[in-house]
């Protein structure tokens, strides 16, 4: 199958690509935009509290919202507010109010809003709609912003705008500075690499030129699927796509160009050599993305839409490379044929790969001890797991020079650190029971009552006076543990035990929602590890024709898996300050799903080399000689685009980044190069059971195979 596709991309240039080229700007017209929000409540399923509690929010109290931002007066001094300046509160809020933003319903102070330090008071921007991550409501704040300094004149205030509006339109400010500078990072990356690799800078270019194209089409593809299935993206999600396509893109073209090179020194016909060149690497580089797919797909299964969104567009984002690398690929370079390396004629040459060649014995002479200490090594990096620490307040990450985080701190200065966003408890009347104020009162008491709680607000009934909600402010920040754990433990058990009979009761708001996000990521670690895991597996053995190895070959990824989060652990976790909670498993599938590229790769060409009829100890080391050029450059290039993403000023990016070019790197010159070749040399042809039973068996000898110059000359260099 994957030589026809070949022969044919090769063979039929022009419309291979012609297609991708209407494939293209067809989607960019027509496909929808990928939709991307920052409200987490909206990743969590109904049957969660918090998410009924929303329901119960905008059902009951549909113009008593909580407010969409808060607006944060002091003294350009740092004073105490003055009569006057309480005056001029009340008069900025009514100015703004007068300009009639879209979905702003109002713009109001209130005098009596103000810290026990007489320090700050407080405004809100109340909305017409239902979330505060409304679009046309995110960009009114903007342009509330910018009305700011004309509405201060001949005033002796300060206003900044926090809360969950204000923080969305910089989040989102944030990741389109973000995702334009880790675009041209990526770029120049590849570029810069790829030239010191072929010395051409038609190679350089071309491949950068392809995948922007791939780009295109897989945004279009993402942008059709989320839209049918209704799921949003996180806000990150379009910078973690950039790092993904370029980089896997690159990974696979490298793989064929490779492979295209190797045959031309064998002195092919430049689209013989091509369509060889595609049809063979075709069978290893669909494992290898399917791999990476699979485990993708297996996000499918988190109750979280965040995820599944996530597992969903990168899934596609992968299949979409894989089938550029199979058509597209192939067509752009038979239209160049071997003009493409110009001016380099270094492709003429033979390499000798001295360094692989010396890494290869290596692996196989000393077998146990590489494979002993390199296992030991990851295993104490794995240790630093223990200390893994979940960080769910996406606040923290943020740059503390954004407005909306210095008004958020400014205002935690002077009132409780939970007053920037209450939690929300609500008691409905059940059946024909109804609520009485007496009841509400000795409620309210016991929730006041609760460890960590500052201050309760009396109830406020809805229009019906079936439901009542209280305003529950804590003496922690809305997204640190501490006020997690409370909301999820004593105050949930409080609000439940305590409430008036025959009611149902809620518990909602941004930490209730976290609490639940808690409850759900560590169901989904339970559930998605092991589905992912188990379908690399049946891919790896479907491949290899091996029951055997597929077991080594997840041992040693689950090992790179351990070091790269404990690697990861010891580098950026300090103090109180912990990890994005997301972290296990976004390392889990990309160290495990593109690490397993590497070793796919590996024991491909050990396959090779053992049925050839070399023993297992010369096949290693004829495998690592002529693999690890390949996965090296391919590494370095991967791990590099990931390592962009440290450049970032989320730093939870950043940690993404680190965790996963570590992990890639780990993956490639750890694992596959010395871990894999030396489990294989130890096994045997046991490694490949019940698989190449056709092989000829050779006489195992104490010498190395490879030092022994009277043997047959080696096979030329294969680059898988």
């Amino acid at each position: 199958m994957f030589q026809g596709i070949g022969r044919f991309s090769v063979n039929r240039p022009w419309l291979v690509t012609l297609g991708w080229l209407v494939a293209a700007v067809a989607l960019v017209v027509l496909a929808p935009q990928l939709k991307a929000t920052s409200d987490q409540s909206e990743f969590l399923p109904s049957h969660y509290e918090s998410v009924r509690a929303v329901s119960l929010q905008q059902e009951a109290f549909p113009q008593g919202r909580q407010p969409a931002a808060i607006a944060v007066f002091q003294r350009a001094d740092g004073g105490k507010l003055t009569d006057a300046d309480s005056k001029d509160v009340v008069e900025v809020a009514s100015g703004l109010q007068a300009k009639d933003f879209p979905k702003v319903d109002k713009v109001v102070a209130d005098p009596s809003a103000v810290s026990p330090d007489g320090k700050v008071a407080l405004g809100y921007v109340l909305a017409t709609t239902d979330t505060a991550y409304d679009q046309a409501l995110v960009e009114s704040v903007r342009k509330l912003r910018e009305a700011v300094p004309g509405q201060l004149k001949g005033t002796e205030l300060e206003l900044g705008l926090t809360g969950p509006a204000a923080t969305a339109l910089d989040a989102q400010e944030g990741s389109s500075r973000t995702d334009a500078m880790i675009m041209m990072a990526t770029l120049v990356l590849i570029v810069v690499l790829l030239l010191a690799i072929f010395r051409s800078p038609v190679i350089a270019l071309l491949p950068v030129l392809i995948i922007w194209l791939v780009f295109l089409v897989a945004m279009g593809v993402i942008g059709i699927a989320s839209d049918v299935t209704g799921l949003e993206a996180s806000s990150s999600i379009s910078a973690i796509l950039i790092v993904v396509l370029f980089g896997v893109g690159t990974d696979y073209t490298l793989f064929l160009l490779f492979r295209y090179r190797e045959n031309l020194r064998q002195e092919q016909q430049p689209k013989e050599a091509l369509a060889a060149a595609a049809g063979r690497v075709g069978e290893t580089i669909a494992s290898a993305a399917g791999a990476v797919i699979v485990a993708f797909l297996a996000l499918l299964l988190s109750s979280m839409g965040m995820l599944s969104n996530m597992g969903l567009s990168l899934a596609l984002a992968v299949a979409v490379t894989l089938l550029a690398a199979l058509t597209l690929v192939p067509a752009v370079f038979s239209l160049l044929g071997t003009k493409a390396f110009w001016p380099s004629k270094s492709w003429r040459k033979q390499p000798r790969h001295t360094l692989a060649e010396r890494v290869g014995r290596l692996a196989s002479r000393r077998a146990p001890i590489v494979a002993g200490v390199t296992g030991a090594l990851l295993a104490v990096m794995a240790a630093g797991v223990l200390g893994f620490k979940a960080e769910y307040d996406s606040e923290s990450s943020m740059n503390s020079e954004l407005e909306s985080v210095q008004a958020m701190q400014d205002m935690r200065h002077s009132f409780a650190a939970g007053q920037s966003d209450p939690t929300m408890v609500y008691v409905r009347a059940a059946g024909d029971a109804s609520l009485d104020e007496e009841g509400l009162a000795e409620y309210r008491t016991a929730l006041a009552g609760v460890d960590g709680v500052d201050t309760v607000s009396p109830a406020q009934l809805d229009e019906t006076g079936d439901v009542a909600r209280f305003s529950v402010v804590l003496d922690f920040r809305p997204t640190q543990d501490q006020a997690i754990d409370l909301v999820a433990g004593d105050l949930r058990e409080t609000a439940h035990a305590a409430a008036p009979e025959a009611t149902e009761q809620y518990v909602g708001g941004t930490t209730a929602v976290l609490a639940d996000i808690r409850d759900a990521v560590n169901r989904d670690y339970a559930l998605v590890f092991p589905v992912a895991a188990l379908a690399i597996m049946v891919i790896l053995a479907l491949m290899l024709r091996s029951l055997v190895a597929p077991w080594f070959l997840m041992l040693s990824v689950g090992l790179g898996f351990g070091g790269t989060l404990g690697a990861t652990v010891w580098v950026f976790q300090r103090g109180d300050d912990g990890l994005l909670f997301m972290l296990p498993v976004i390392v889990y599938l990309f160290v495990v799903a593109i690490g397993t590229d590497y070793n796919i790769l590996m024991v491909a060409r050990l396959r090779e080399e053992i049925r050839e009829g070399r023993d297992p100890r010369e096949a290693a080391a004829l495998a690592v000689k002529q693999s690890a050029p390949t996965i090296g450059a391919a590494a370095v290039i991967l791990a590099g685009t990931f390592g962009v993403l440290m450049l970032a000023e989320n730093s939870m990016l950043r940690q993404m980044g680190f965790a996963v070019a570590f992990g890639i790197l780990l993956s490639a010159f750890v694992m596959a190069t010395l871990l894999v070749p030396a489990l294989t040399t130890l096994l045997g042809r046991k490694a490949w059971w019940p698989g190449n039973r056709a092989a000829p068996e050779s006489p195992e000898t104490g010498a190395d195979p490879v030092d022994e110059e009277e043997r047959e000359p080696l096979a030329p260099v294969r680059t898988p």
